[in-house]
């Protein structure tokens, strides 16, 4: 989009340069892990606390590393994998990078 280009900002009420949208779109869907680091699609994160995985009897332990992490539109779950569970959905407080 150009800066001539402008959206109306149904928060504010008003009309908004649509660049400056988009970078605060951006800027809005930051992830952070419980120590404020970054994280993006594919990075490896370590559980910093003991967690009971409902409807199941697992319980991940802490130190345990996840690998391949995949971002949710929810800025505070991020979607993995683990060997003994599949379709994991973790909270972000209790993760650290790697």
């Amino acid at each position: 989009m150009s800066d001539d280009d402008y959206v109306y900002d149904e928060v504010t009420g008003e009309w908004r340069p649509a660049s400056e949208m988009a970078a605060q779109a951006a800027a809005a869907t930051e992830v952070r892990d419980s120590a404020g680091n970054v994280l993006a699609d594919g990075d490896s994160v370590t559980l910093i606390k003991d967690l009971k995985v409902k409807g199941t009897s697992t319980t991940l332990k802490q130190g345990t590393v996840i690998k391949s992490i995949r971002l949710t539109e929810n800025p505070e779950e991020v979607d993995c994998r683990h060997d003994a569970i599949k379709g994991l959905v973790l909270r972000t407080e209790f993760l650290r990078k790697r």
